[in-house]
């Protein structure tokens, strides 16, 4: 399951030089099957050191990633939201992502201007936000409109009932979107939606993480935490939504082998790359697990959502998995990391047979069993 994030934010904010970063840094196109990279995409592998221990523990001939495709979406100017400049692209193809990355300048330089003229990662960050709830609530007066209309129409009390709830969570979102309280727009949707509530789309309700793009100074040794606007985003958002980087330094990296970045990383003070940290929140962030499948030929990590059971977690692997799903053989990677060989596991008891209603873990390795 390759998840879609998109890359969004105003002019000279360092949203382009990020974005062509990970398609430097992205997967050679032979190396993803069936897929046609537009110039705008950009898939990138997961990093999952447990992949690579174990492929070194079952000596797999090849790696397969999980990954994650970055979108790079371009338009925005004040008033998207009424169809100025790129705005109703723009929106579209927001509409399309499974999480927002919002770029966020956070440093001065007279050589790189800024569209407001003006240094405010907070103030960019509301533009962006403003036209996403000025475009749902023009959805939700549409969407309001039609309810009393399919009410009269409704043929059985269960739709009756379902259109009611929904008119009544749309009727409580509205004004919170007035408000521009996109916490709590989201906090209300998630709720509707997780008490079975069918909802239309909303902008606003999107996952979104911060991306917090410093100067070349500022990453270098942490001294990031210094800057104050920095500290406005960490305030504002929380340490788990902002996601420190600097996209210069993210950009010559992409162009090096890996040798060569390792030296210049230790060489400025910088334990990991940006790239793998954007990468790896991204993942995460949207709920995903990590679950592999191992043998002399590949090592292979699978994403899918939380909860998912067994046969669904089969099915990813290949329809037919899921179709004549028996049960799987199944053992968490710690476990033959410890031990180091699936031969030792089964004679520990550490491999379990599960059924249908078995619930994946991150970390689970597994084997189906299947008939078709």
């Amino acid at each position: 399951m390759a998840i879609q994030a998109g890359l969004v934010g105003l002019p000279n904010v360092g949203k382009s030089t990020l974005f062509n970063a990970l398609t430097d840094a992205g997967i050679p196109a032979e190396n993803y099957p069936f897929c046609t990279v537009d110039p705008n995409i950009a898939i990138t592998n997961v990093p999952d050191e447990r992949l690579e221990r174990m492929s070194k523990i079952f000596n797999s001939q090849k790696l397969i990633h999980t990954t994650v495709k970055f979108v790079d979406i371009a338009g925005l100017v004040r008033g998207a939201s009424n169809g100025e400049g790129l705005g109703n692209q723009f929106l579209s193809h927001i509409m399309e992502v499974d999480l927002i990355l919002h770029v966020l300048r956070c440093f001065e330089d007279e050589n790189v201007t800024h569209v407001n003229n003006m240094i405010s990662p907070l103030d960019d960050f509301e533009i962006i936000t403003s036209e996403l709830m000025l475009k749902d609530l023009e959805s939700i007066d549409k969407r309001q409109q039609k309810i009393p209309v399919q009410l009269k129409k409704a043929s059985t009390p269960q739709e009756k009932k379902d259109l009611e709830l929904e008119q009544t969570a749309l009727a409580q979102i509205k004004p919170v979107l007035d408000q521009g309280n996109i916490a709590e727009v989201q906090r209300l949707y998630a709720k509707a939606k997780s008490d079975g509530i069918a909802m239309l789309p909303l902008l606003s309700a999107k996952n979104y993480l911060i991306i917090a793009n410093l100067s070349e100074d500022d990453y270098v040794g942490n001294n990031y935490l210094a800057n104050s606007f920095y500290q406005s985003l960490i305030e504002k958002f929380g340490q788990d939504k902002v996601i420190p980087v600097c996209a210069k330094i993210e950009a010559e990296l992409a162009q090096m082998s890996d040798e060569d970045s390792a030296e210049m990383l230790s060489s400025l003070g910088i334990i990991e790359k940006g790239l793998d940290n954007i990468i790896y929140k991204a993942h995460s962030n949207l709920g995903l697990i990590t679950f592999f499948t191992v043998g002399p030929k590949e090592a292979h990590a699978w994403s899918v959502r939380k909860n998912i059971s067994a046969p669904q977690a089969a099915g990813e692997i290949h329809s037919d998995l899921e179709k004549g799903f028996i049960c799987v053989e199944v053992y968490n990677c710690q476990d033959i990391f410890e031990f180091g060989s699936e031969a030792k596991l089964k004679t520990l008891g550490k491999i379990r047979i599960e059924g249908k209603e078995y619930v994946m873990q991150d970390g689970d390795v597994i084997h189906v069993r299947f008939n078709v």
